[in-house]
């Protein structure tokens, strides 16, 4: 590919990165006013019209080697996961994390957002404004007539085109083994009636096409008339450039990924008025370290010289902990294991059906059913001591916030578990599913040099909290429960379970069939919680939710914006996107990364005074 080729030299709004926060603000603002010259500089490639990208299914080719619409980060080896390092892909492609995600439709606990505003000092980033954003962006196709959504944005939410026998199976099962947690049709009001709640979960695919709704395609896209907004793909943006302290525009290189044969020398766009990072929690960071933003100790390290003493740059970073406990299946589930696999039968199967009128597992994601977890008064022992102060000090004033998500699905095939096994490629497997909505462990991502290519120093902070522990633990027993009385299941994958002592009750090898809803639950010893914990240590993985790390705070308390979203001690620079986030949402983080680029586009449009925006 040649190199990039730029109308000009001078543009009113310059974004670094065109992930999903840059679409929609980028997008927004080319509507309300199609004279701002604006420009996109996207490392990663276009994704207009993909077959990838537009076709819910083929999901799990953007973490498959080889792919070069993510980006593969590794950790630093940690005894807190049993000396592993972890495996984090984040999204590098136009639409970000929106083409490549794994479509879920998941909102985060009003409660969330009234923390940004209340507890982190940012006036007007509380629920009742955040919750209108969400809403001007949707077309709720699931129920009509909810407040809480929104039915006139351009992003359709649906039930996708498949519902799988074992997610049908989790909701009838579910409430019949954990008391007093119904079956509902409304799973993301935000509120706390939706919590303990068994339902189906929506997805971003369009119920009338099967098409995935990505930003790009329907903030971007859509305006081939604009010549005024430009979005280039393979363009890596190096560092800010200022004039004394003021962003006037950026360095940027040929991406050597999607321009190998282009000139590879740094070249220069300029800002009149706003540059804005959308790099994501990974790139933000890094692009403001790179320009002499960050610690004094971390710039000096990686041999930058330090403009902006701001030590917050790469703190903070969360995730959530995702761990998948497998178990074999009655064949007569369909996974997403012949797909990845290319079998040609199934895929052609698969490809007519999505093609007719978006059914199938090319029009689904294969997480069908969830229920959000938070334990009842007369359930908190069962947690134990690790997790008493967390509990009193974070969740037991806010009944909107549950402790952990948790989903019964067809195995989806990161690896290929059957043949780790040594077994044939048709053996089925379903998954328990979950991970904790808000961990207590923090991490952080630094540069280590001035190469833009250079590994990060990336500490993810996995299980470094006593309390994560404990919640991972009280979820693998709930789930096993749940998922042992499923009619599709045929008993535990050893290798996918923790190693229980010998003579163990826990130790449940031999199941084979199904146990009745009435049999008494397993009983686990002090010896059983430990191997749990050796397991999640062994086995927890990313849910690629990635953020935190250009927190959204006091600048005297680790911040590195502030509430109009303007980087500390800088002029004519923002930060827009999931790094901004001063603590977690409960929630896959779409759904906020939308709401962000909503709130930044309105901030913008005030800055600039752009009257056809309101």
């Amino acid at each position: 590919m040649p190199d990039a080729n730029l109308s000009r030299n001078e543009y009113d709004i310059i974004f670094a990165g065109g992930g999903a926060t840059a679409c929609v603000t980028a997008g927004r603002l080319a509507k309300a006013d199609p004279t701002l010259k604006i420009l996109v500089l996207e490392a990663g490639p276009h994704t207009k019209d993909m077959i990838d990208h537009i076709q819910p299914g083929r999901f799990i080719r953007h973490i498959a080697p080889g792919s070069n619409t993510t980006t593969l980060h590794i950790s630093k080896p940690s005894e807190a996961v049993g000396g592993r390092s972890v495996y984090v892909h984040t999204a590098r492609c136009v639409g970000g994390g929106s083409a490549v995600n794994w479509l879920m439709y998941n909102r985060a606990s009003a409660s969330d957002y009234d923390d940004w505003e209340t507890e982190h000092g940012n006036p007007g980033w509380g629920s009742k404004e955040i919750i209108p954003l969400l809403c001007k962006a949707e077309t709720y196709q699931v129920q009509p007539n909810l407040e809480s959504h929104g039915y006139s944005g351009p992003l359709k939410v649906s039930l996708g085109g498949h519902y799988d026998i074992s997610a049908q199976q989790f909701v009838e099962v579910g409430p019949k083994v954990e008391t007093n947690r119904p079956y509902s049709e409304e799973y993301n009001t935000m509120h706390a009636d939706s919590l303990n709640i068994f339902s189906r979960v929506p997805k971003w695919i369009d119920e009338k096409t099967g098409i995935r709704q990505d930003v790009a395609h329907n903030f971007i896209y859509n305006q081939p008339e604009n010549n005024n907004l430009e979005i280039i793909d393979g363009c890596r943006v190096t560092r800010v450039i200022f004039e004394n302290k003021r962003a006037v525009g950026v360095e940027f290189v040929n991406d050597k990924l999607i321009r190998p044969d282009a000139d590879l020398s740094p070249r220069v766009a300029r800002a009149t008025r706003l540059v804005v990072l959308s790099a994501g929690a990974m790139g933000s960071p890094a692009i403001l370290e790179r320009s002499g933003i960050g610690a004094a100790e971390c710039l000096q390290k990686a041999g930058i010289k330090q403009l902006v003493d701001l030590p917050g740059v790469g703190e903070n970073y969360q995730d959530h902990l995702l761990v998948g406990a497998a178990y074999f299946a009655d064949p007569i589930i369909e996974t997403y294991d012949g797909l990845v696999r290319n079998d040609h039968e199934e895929t052609k199967r698969h490809l007519d059906s999505w093609t007719k009128n978006g059914s199938g597992l090319l029009g689904s994601n294969g997480v069908d059913a969830a229920i959000k977890l938070r334990p009842r008064e007369d359930e908190l022992h069962e947690l134990g001591p690790e997790f008493e102060s967390r509990w009193k000090e974070f969740f037991e004033k806010k009944p909107d916030k549950p402790i952990v998500w948790m989903k019964g699905s067809p195995r989806l095939p990161a690896t290929d578990l059957a043949a780790q096994l040594g077994l044939p490629p048709t053996t089925k497997f379903v998954t328990g599913g979950y991970f904790p909505g808000y961990p207590a462990c923090r991490g952080s991502v630094h540069i280590t040099s001035d190469d833009i290519y250079a590994p990060l120093d990336f500490d993810t902070g996995f299980m470094t909290e006593p309390s994560d522990l404990a919640i991972l633990r009280w979820a693998y027993k709930h789930s096993r429960e749940i998922m042992r009385r499923l009619p599709v299941y045929r008993g535990p994958v050893p290798h996918s379970h923790p190693k229980f002592p010998d003579g163990s009750d826990a130790v449940t090898t031999e199941e084979r069939l199904p146990v009745d809803i009435q049999h008494p639950r397993l009983v686990y010893t002090a010896e059983d919680n430990a191997a749990i914990d050796e397991y999640h240590r062994r086995t927890v993985a990313t849910t690629w939710h990635s953020l935190g790390t250009c927190a959204m705070k006091p600048r005297e308390r680790g911040g590195v914006v502030d509430p109009r979203l303007n980087v500390y001690g800088t002029e004519c620079l923002k930060i827009a996107d999931v790094s901004i986030p001063p603590s977690n949402v409960n929630a896959n983080t779409y759904s906020t990364a939308i709401a962000i680029g909503e709130k930044a586009a309105h901030l913008i449009a005030q800055d600039l005074d752009l009257h056809g925006y309101f």
